[in-house]
């Protein structure tokens, strides 16, 4: 059951975004922008092991902090290419070169002692 909830609760996020996007862009990627993904799934670790791993909160919030960093790329690369290029060919083109900065990203991190 809590699986079932789990899953309307999170796509229905998702569907109100899309929803209000349609009608207003700049409101739609605003609410887009919050972490509100990651609230969600921080909520949801912190219900089900009843309040008893601030740990693990703790490394997935840092995790998360420095995969943000690099996704950035993708509203770099995306808004230049969708001019210039098919849809599926921007979306893969950044959805790479994001990628691409995740492992660069990973190996900084690495060289100064920061495991993710």
């Amino acid at each position: 059951m809590l699986y079932f909830v789990k899953l309307l609760v999170s796509a229905g996020f998702i569907v109100l975004i899309t929803e209000i996007s349609k009608k207003n862009v700049h409101l739609g990627a605003l609410i887009g922008s919050l972490p509100v993904v990651t609230l969600i799934i921080m909520a949801w670790m912190f219900y089900e092991s009843e309040g008893g791993t601030t740990k693990r909160l703790q490394d997935y919030s840092i995790a998360t902090f420095w995969y943000v960093l690099p996704s950035l790329i993708f509203f770099v690369i995306f808004p230049l290419c969708i001019g210039k290029m098919h849809f599926w060919w921007s979306m893969t083109l950044s959805g790479l070169a994001t990628f691409l900065a995740y492992l660069a990203m990973i190996a900084v991190l690495a060289r100064f002692g920061i495991k993710i």
